[in-house]
């Protein structure tokens, strides 16, 4: 539940024409003669003698090699164009060429073969310096991002990208360089330096970060994992005249340079909308070991399961916890603990205001847990099925959750006592708009229980917008 400030690359695009010839395109064919086609297209060996790419200018070859490998290894005719598709599409997730065309012909010259084929690869390379503008949905805020990307900077897929964000909550700009390892894109490296400055009017905080990171992220089996070293300058500052004297206190100057470790194991078959699988994402983060002066050992994770029911609709179960355990006998800082509630955790309660505060200013916790059960169905009636009224559900959802800090000198028993004390709920129901595949809108009833003193509470419609929800 904080705020990442470095900002990652965008998975890269994947556009370009389709192929001129596709395997499931082979059933058009005339009744007498597809029995004899059919078996010279499935039966007849073939070899693929030459695969060429034509339209290269600053691109390596070697790093093309590992892309278009496999369609040497066709067997038939349908083998190679499988393979030529699928060498397609790895070429244009490289995000280097704008368009890949494919030309499948026999093989030509002194040393061909009677069942000896070519296949060529037409591509065209993306600009040198391409400019984007558009508009990012966060855990309720939004912000307008103008980016500058100099792609395929070396000749092998590497991506050099500026991007400057100006939002409700927070301002940003950043330099990122990304370097896939040739042959295995999903292992990759990320260097980023960046300055962030964001406010937090539940904590009458503001904060400016200015920082360096490199993560390397690589597949291991079903799971996936990012090694992360993050080292920021973090300066604190009151928002308000009005900023309560334990938020003052924790104004000034810190630097923290820390460690982590985050694995997942997604088998959803969609972010924002599942109806089948589960998320597992465990994250562990130390710092203090590689300098500075915030010391800690910080750990969270989230869970969540689905499953798909009668009439379309679908039940949804998450789970969230975390602790943060200071190191050195130092303090924890507020900008490094948790923060639950809001329209995009447990739902009827003001954004952030569950917990411990002061004079009104919510200061975070050490440790939390949420949990949420939620029942998807389509719109009554099904207006739009098929096309624009699959974007909506509406829901029913039962929250729970509760953050508290910890004595850590007490026992396991100790704590599962504090952490069950105090426990906040709330039920409702509401409609749910996705929006593209990365983000959604709620739009909700909300009925808040549990309501303890110094909680802030939303009883009625509440309106959440964000890319994470319980």
């Amino acid at each position: 539940m904080g705020t990442v400030h470095a900002k990652s690359l965008d998975p890269l695009p994947m556009h370009g024409r389709d192929l001129g010839v596709h395997p499931d395109d082979l059933v058009e064919l005339p009744e007498p003669e597809q029995e004899s086609k059919q078996e010279i297209l499935e039966n007849k060996a073939v070899v693929v003698q030459h695969v060429n790419v034509q339209g290269l200018g600053r691109t390596k070859e070697d790093l093309l090699g590992y892309e278009i490998s496999e369609v040497f290894h066709a067997k038939n005719l349908i083998d190679v164009m499988k393979k030529s598709h699928i060498a397609r599409q790895k070429l244009l997730r490289l995000g280097i060429f704008k368009e890949v065309e494919v030309l499948i012909d026999t093989s030509e010259g002194s040393d061909a073969l009677p069942n000896g084929l070519d296949v060529t690869f037409e591509v065209t390379e993306v600009k040198r310096l391409t400019g984007s503008y558009n508009t990012m949905v966060g855990n309720n805020e939004g912000s307008m991002v103008l980016g500058l990307k100099l792609p395929n900077v070396f000749g092998r897929a590497e991506k050099l990208t500026f991007q400057f964000s100006y939002g409700t909550k927070e301002t940003s700009y950043g330099l990122s360089f990304f370097k896939p390892q040739p042959g295995n894109f999903e292992r990759n490296l990320i260097l980023n330096l960046y300055k962030v400055t964001g406010q937090f009017p539940w904590s009458s905080l503001k904060e400016t970060d200015r920082g360096a990171s490199a993560e390397f992220n690589f597949p291991l089996g079903v799971t996936n994992h990012t090694l992360k070293w993050e080292g920021v300058w973090r300066e604190l500052g009151c928002l308000a005249r009005s900023a309560s004297f334990a938020v003052r206190e924790e104004s000034g100057h810190s630097l923290k340079s820390a460690l982590s470790h985050t694995v997942s194991i997604d088998s959803r078959n969609s972010a924002i909308f599942p109806s089948r699988g589960a998320l597992l994402r465990i994250n562990q983060e130390l710092a203090g070991y590689t300098g500075g002066d915030a010391s800690f050992l910080k750990e969270d994770f989230e869970l969540q399961l689905n499953k798909r029911l009668f009439w379309d609709s679908v039940l949804s179960a998450s789970l969230w916890g975390g602790m943060l355990c200071p190191i050195g006998g130092q303090p924890s800082s507020i900008a490094d603990r948790f923060y639950l509630g809001g329209p995009t955790s447990v739902r009827g309660f003001g954004m952030y205001s569950i917990g411990p505060q002061s004079e009104g200013d919510y200061l975070g916790g050490e440790a939390y847990w949420a949990g949420g059960l939620h029942l998807y169905t389509p719109l009554p009636f099904r207006p739009g099925k098929g096309g624009f009224g699959d974007l909506f559900r509406t829901h029913f959802f039962l929250n729970a959750g509760n953050l508290c800090n910890l004595n850590y000198g007490e026992g396991p028993r100790a704590h599962l006592q504090k952490m069950a004390e105090c426990l906040r709920w709330s039920y409702g129901a509401g409609i749910v708009l996705r929006l593209g595949n990365i983000a959604r809108l709620e739009l909700n009833y909300c009925v808040p229980m549990g309501v303890q003193s110094g909680d802030r509470i939303c009883d009625g419609v509440q309106f959440g917008a964000g890319i994470r929800f319980l």
